[in-house]
């Protein structure tokens, strides 16, 4: 006899985590397919059109599904999440909303960096975990050995071994999330609880909330409360999310559904907030989300200084469904008026520009990336600065610190001597190496975050033919030897490529940007200096010629006094325009410049 009402011991939270790539996707797919959920097309979970194109998850996806086991049937609350270092804070999201994890390795590719970093996340939530190797059926397949890998790595035996390509195992793994992951803990009596993990913008609906109903229930005729602003809020429309929104009367304790409320504004609906009911007094509010730390700053232009108001409008709904993007104004005097950004990582960046242009149809020209640097001044007051020109006069800072992340990096042992030379030449501090098999080495590095965030983990790829998996977590901040780097045309600063550097970068970096400049920039009529200083020295210089405009040509024979007149009030001219002119730098030539000193 089949259930009608899914009372919480029938209902199954659970989510699947993995290294990038490892089929976490397609996975999804088949449970879809199997429970009849959807029957055609892949990696449905993946709607940003962004995920689409470079083929990965971005933001984590919720789905129901409905499973039949013998005289039962079960609501499965799937959640699907991103791999990438860089879209943590999405899978820790998505780990509150569960009870249970599917621990997913590739069996091509083993243990990887970021499976360290998903297990650890799912075991301090408490989760189930249960171990599965995919990709069984590929010519390169290692299975057995991944299933060592993963008892020697996590102490779990028995991983269910699958092909999420094909289907084959996955009816028996859904099954054990059924037998193995807990249901859902939760009152049915007790007054309402829910909390909020997730919200994004719909076109016609406008903000759309999810939510898992922890205590008690919900219905349409119910108003409700954020403890959080204590603002009170109709209900327009609830129900569960089957790939697509399916409204429902009601949603009970230990379900997870979406809720349209009457929000006027899309900042009102804030991630880790608790609901009840509107008349309810004392209730205890859940532990709201550990806020995210963006560790990557940037300033963000419009390329058409038209689109500012446009591109306001679009970063308010896009900070909507992605809370872990820092937004606040800015203005350049090389670039009008903009946005400083804080992001997770500079995947995180490019994804954030990527979904502007495709979204909202809007080009953005972003700054150099920096990190959040701490100096400590000769009055004791220590500050936090992520931006070059807000950091204080050289003779009132009595120390630098910038923040340290250990970095731990897999990779075949044929590998294990470059890869440490490599981090060395970063200035990295070796903590650990280990064995993970005969083959595979385990390396450990504090490192400065500012030498990762730029070109660190293409180069790693590079030299070990794309063998290397990195993953990171934040370690605090270390004292360092750092300055302002600031670049000056015709003695002017130009605040949009003024940075922050090591005293032992400065050099290069210096002549790097002014060669790029010489190369980029067009003529004048007079000389053009382009300087770099750091602290306030010059380290590094190019220089411009100017267009030499022949003033003798209308001159006929041989009057060398007239000629000698002529050409020293030129003289006099170009030295006027050095020291008044105003040399303007178009938006292309800024874009073209900073994605070059991005590489």
């Amino acid at each position: 006899m089949k259930l009608v009402r899914y009372f919480s011991s029938y209902i199954r939270n659970f989510c699947i985590v993995a290294h990038i790539d490892h089929g976490k996707s397609t996975l999804a797919d088949r449970f879809l397919e199997l429970t009849g959920t959807k029957l055609t097309g892949s990696q449905v979970l993946d709607k940003l059109e962004v995920e689409k194109t470079r083929g990965i998850t971005v933001k984590a996806q919720t789905v129901t599904m409905e499973y039949t086991l013998g005289d039962c049937q079960y609501q499965l609350n799937l959640i699907d999440t991103p791999g990438h270092v860089d879209f943590s804070y999405e899978v820790s999201r998505s780990l509150r909303a569960a009870e249970g994890a599917i621990l997913l390795v590739d069996a091509t590719a083993g243990v990887q960096a970021q499976t360290y970093s998903t297990f650890f996340q799912a075991l301090d939530a408490n989760l189930e975990i249960i171990p599965a190797v995919n990709k069984i059926d590929h010519p390169s397949a290692i299975t057995e050995v991944v299933a060592d890998q993963i008892y020697s790595q996590f102490d779990l035996e028995d991983p269910f071994k699958v092909s999420a390509a094909n289907g084959k195992g996955v009816q028996e793994l859904l099954e054990a999330v059924i037998a193995r992951v807990p249901p859902p803990k939760g009152n049915p009596d007790s007054p309402l609880r829910a909390f909020l993990f997730d919200s994004w913008y719909h076109p016609h609906k406008g903000v759309v909330c999810l939510f898992k109903i922890v205590d008690g229930s919900i219905s349409k005729a119910n108003k409700v409360k954020s403890l959080n602003t204590q603002k009170v809020y109709e209900i327009k429309e609830l129900g569960l999310n089957r790939l697509d929104f399916q409204e429902t009367q009601e949603l009970q304790t230990g379900q997870v559904g979406y809720i349209i409320l009457n929000m006027q504004e899309v900042s009102e609906a804030m991630i880790g907030d608790t609901f009840c009911l509107a008349e309810e007094k004392a209730i205890e509010p859940f532990p709201g989300f550990q806020e995210p730390k963006c560790m990557v700053f940037a300033g963000v232009f419009p390329e058409n200084p038209g689109d500012y108001d446009v591109m306001q409008k679009a970063l308010a709904k896009y900070n909507l469904e992605d809370r872990s993007l820092i937004v606040q104004k800015d203005i350049s005097a090389a670039l009008g008026n903009g946005f400083r950004c804080g992001f997770l990582g500079l995947l995180h960046m490019e994804i954030f520009k990527d979904r502007l242009n495709s979204e909202h149809q809007i080009s953005v020209i972003t700054t150099s990336p920096s990190v959040p640097y701490k100096v400590e001044l000769k009055s004791g007051e220590v500050r936090v600065v992520d931006n070059a020109n807000d950091l204080p006069e050289k003779f009132h800072i009595r120390t630098y610190y910038e923040p340290i992340v250990e970095t731990t990096i897999i990779v075949p042992l044929e590998y294990m001597g470059e890869v440490l030379n490599f981090c060395l030449s970063r200035r990295a501090f070796q903590k650990e190496i280990s064995s993970i098999d005969s083959k595979t080495t385990l390396m450990s590095f504090e490192i400065p975050l500012s030498e990762i965030i730029t070109d660190f983990f293409d180069a790693l790829k590079s030299f070990t033919k794309g063998m290397a998996t990195l993953d990171y977590e934040h370690r605090g901040y270390n004292e360092a030897d750092l300055g302002k780097m600031t670049v000056l045309l015709n003695g002017e600063s130009v605040d949009a490529l003024n940075t922050i550097v090591h005293r032992s970068d400065a050099y290069n970096k210096g002549r790097a940007i002014c060669q790029k400049l010489k190369e980029l920039l067009p003529r004048q009529q007079f000389e053009l200096a382009i300087q770099a200083s750091f602290n306030g020295k010059v380290i590094a210089r190019q220089t411009i010629k100017a267009y030499r405009k022949d003033v003798t040509a209308k001159l006929y024979g041989g009057d060398q006094t007239r000629k000698d007149k002529l050409l020293k009030k030129q003289k006099a001219g170009k030295k006027r325009m050095r020291n008044l002119g105003n040399i303007e730098v178009e938006s292309s030539t800024f874009a073209k410049l900073l994605s070059n000193s991005k590489n």
